[in-house]
């Protein structure tokens, strides 16, 4: 009897799990989704591009051009390039146009300003003082100048002479009764031998100045302060003795107590109110 063999079964063919690729397409399609967004926020504007271009090119004179620049922002006239561009930005704080009730506070500050100036002249004319004080009115407030050392000050010395101490001893109770903050600042002129530099010198002055108005003027100490630029804000340069007296000087600054929209048209107050 011949045995047969049985065929053998063909081994079964061994599929991997292939469910992986469920989670890379899902991948792939995520990632071409975000290139198609990328690709879509990176589209330039043509028009702006182009303005952009135009303007460049003209800013660095390779292209002349017969259009206005399209730059956007507040634009300084040309009248007030040189002008205190602080305060014209804070002019422009409110929008281009100032509101009417800022221009209004600022008229009425302006003439605050000047009756407080016009006592200080008053009592400084009578006692035959006026000489070598000046007054500015300006958008911080109004300025007493005390100019020229050697009237207010012996040569690089910061005590006070006796026509200083008589003209703080007018203006002091006039300052007090405004009730409004005041700061000495102190200034020189260079070529000082006495102290080692017009830092010293400057803030000794001032100090000087706050101390009497405080002690003997009557001033509230809470109220007022003192600050020293040495030689760094002069008026002009040291090239004459005449030019360096205005170099030597101590400003004595009443501060406005206005917002800072309406300090900033104390300038354009003053304008109109001259005319």
């Amino acid at each position: 009897m011949s045995s047969r063999r049985r065929p053998r079964k063909k081994p079964e063919a061994h599929h991997v799990d292939e469910r992986w690729m469920a989670s890379y397409m899902d991948m792939v399609t995520v990632l071409m989704c975000l290139f198609i967004v990328l690709y879509a926020m990176s589209t330039v504007d043509a028009n702006k591009f182009e303005k952009l271009r135009n303007s460049l090119a003209t800013g660095f004179g390779t292209e002349a051009s017969q259009t206005v620049d399209t730059a956007e922002g507040t634009v300084v006239p040309p009248e007030l390039v040189d002008a205190d561009l602080e305060a014209f930005a804070a002019a422009h704080a409110a929008g281009p146009t100032a509101p009417p009730e800022a221009m209004e506070a600022a008229m009425k500050e302006v003439d605050r300003l000047r009756a407080l100036e016009a006592q200080m002249k008053a009592g400084l004319a009578t006692a035959g003082l006026s000489e070598n004080v000046e007054f500015q009115i300006d958008q911080r407030g109004l300025t007493v100048k005390l100019i020229g050392s050697q009237t207010f000050f012996n040569p690089d010395r910061p005590e006070l002479t006796a026509r200083a101490a008589h003209v703080l001893q007018i203006i002091s109770p006039i300052l007090g009764s405004a009730a409004l903050e005041i700061m000495v600042e102190g200034h020189a002129a260079n070529g000082i031998t006495a102290y080692p530099s017009t830092w010293e010198l400057s803030s000794a002055r001032a100090v000087n100045v706050l101390r009497y108005m405080v002690d003997r003027g009557g001033i509230v100490p809470g109220t007022i302060g003192a600050v020293a630029f040495g030689s760094a804000r002069q008026v002009n340069d040291d090239s004459t003795p005449e030019l360096m007296e205005r170099n030597r000087r101590v400003d004595i600054v009443i501060i406005s107590d206005q917002p800072d929209v309406v300090r900033a048209l104390i300038p354009e107050a003053l304008k109109l109110s001259q005319k």
